[in-house]
């Protein structure tokens, strides 16, 4: 008789390991960056509430008679501008 010979092989077992949480940082920063975006969004599309169309006037009050002395020596400049013109023209 002939002999017979089982052989057997144990089972292969395999083991897979999940993490959860290895992504926080990443969401973290995702989160901090629409945070950011909603904020500039919101301060650059706010409304103001003024109703002039964001034209600016500013007076200054006090100043007429500086104002008057400049314009009188922006006058005094010009005058002797012209006349050094004037006599360049003249010597040519």
């Amino acid at each position: 008789m002939a002999d017979h010979t089982t052989t057997t092989t144990p089972a292969q077992t395999s083991t897979t390991t999940t993490s959860s949480g290895g992504n926080a940082g990443l969401a973290f920063i995702v989160g901090a960056l629409v945070v950011v975006v909603g904020v500039l969004a919101w301060i650059m599309l706010a409304d103001t509430g003024s109703s002039s169309g964001g034209d600016v006037t500013i007076s200054v009050e006090g100043a007429a008679d500086e104002a008057a002395g400049a314009a009188a020596a922006v006058e005094g400049a010009a005058n002797a501008v012209e006349g050094a013109v004037e006599g360049a023209a003249e010597g040519n």
